[in-house]
């Protein structure tokens, strides 16, 4: 990937990256002060994936979600505005405020939202792209999910119906250890996810989940072989959640240790490393850029604001009995 190394692509992707950061911890900030109501689902820790991932995707491919979603869209150009707004629960959220934070939706970027469900989205996803072939459409169905949902049954049907009417879905698992609360090894007997894909006759790989450059080359190499041949692929990126399952998590279940040590491997500060390291920026610009973010975080603050709320007589819109 160093011929990608150039000063605009990296910037590019740390730019992408701290923003999400940034975004998250604004959330996490809003939901204490009772701003954000309901669920909340932090994606501090894997922006690599998201981010890597939507850098191969064209604007014609379609992605769904997990309920952990804010990172896919933000780094799929979602307006931070109007995801913000959605989480307020405004008319201006990209769901018009009755999704909020696990139902974000955006169809001028073919961006179909999170599903509360786990593995509940895996199906759609193998229906969407055996419809774009059908349609003869060589558009790619992007079906972000966690190893939680790799041990649903639905991840099996899906998998195997994918392979057996050869659809181009490109099934990522963001394997973050620890699905809600329960460690990979009390829900998988094998824990090596990458070694389910082939049972099902799909070209898999794995790769490194905190490292945004090899998410982006593994993703590139999928993305072109789906194209290619029109066949699934399974991308298993092995990464980490810093920050507890949701707001409502004590985090029991794993040492501080632990998540101190994955810290370590922080893509933002990896990538930040590498890049002032091979002289490409400086810490002027990662401070600049740190600047614009935290502009741009506060404008979608004050979006969402001044946003207003549904018309009690309007509640009923889009109800069907």
């Amino acid at each position: 990937m160093e011929n990608s190394l150039d000063k605009l692509h990296g910037t590019d992707l740390l730019y992408r990256m701290m923003l999400i950061r940034r975004f998250e911890e604004k959330s996490a900030e809003l939901y204490t002060k009772e701003k954000i109501r309901g669920f909340l689902h932090l994606y501090i820790g894997e922006e690599a994936v998201a981010v890597g991932v939507m850098q191969c995707l064209k604007a014609e491919d379609n992605i769904l979600s997990t309920y952990r979603e804010h990172g896919h869209a933000l780094a799929r150009g979602v307006d931070a505005g109007s995801i913000m707004a959605e989480m307020y629960g405004k008319q201006e959220g990209c769901s018009h405020g009755r999704g909020g934070s696990m139902h974000l939706f955006d169809i001028k970027k073919n961006f179909y939202g999170g599903n509360a469900i786990v593995g509940g989205h895996l199906g759609m996803a193998v229906g969407m792209a055996l419809a774009a072939r059908k349609q003869q459409q060589n558009s790619i169905i992007c079906c972000f999910f966690g190893e939680g949902a790799a041990a649903e049954g639905e991840f099996h049907e899906a998998m195997n119906l994918a392979s057996l009417w050869s659809v181009p879905v490109l099934f990522v698992c963001e394997n973050n250890l620890y699905a809600m609360g329960t460690a990979i090894r009390f829900s998988h007997a094998v824990t090596e996810l990458e070694k389910k894909g082939p049972g099902y006759g799909i070209e898999t790989a794995v790769v490194d989940g905190m490292d945004v450059l090899a998410v982006e080359e593994a993703a590139k190499k999928a993305t072109e072989m789906i194209r290619a041949t029109g066949r699934p692929f399974f991308l298993v990126c092995n990464t980490y959640r810093f920050r507890a399952h949701s707001m409502f998590d004590a985090e029991l279940y794993r040492d501080k240790a632990e998540v101190d040590e994955w810290k370590k491997r922080d893509p933002i500060t990896r990538l930040q490393k590498s890049l002032v390291g091979l002289n490409i920026i400086t810490n002027e610009d990662i401070e600049e850029l740190n600047g614009k973010i935290e502009t741009e975080v506060q404008n979608a603050v004050d979006f969402a604001e001044a946003g207003t709320w549904e018309p009690v007589e309007e509640l009923k819109k889009f109800v069907y009995t």
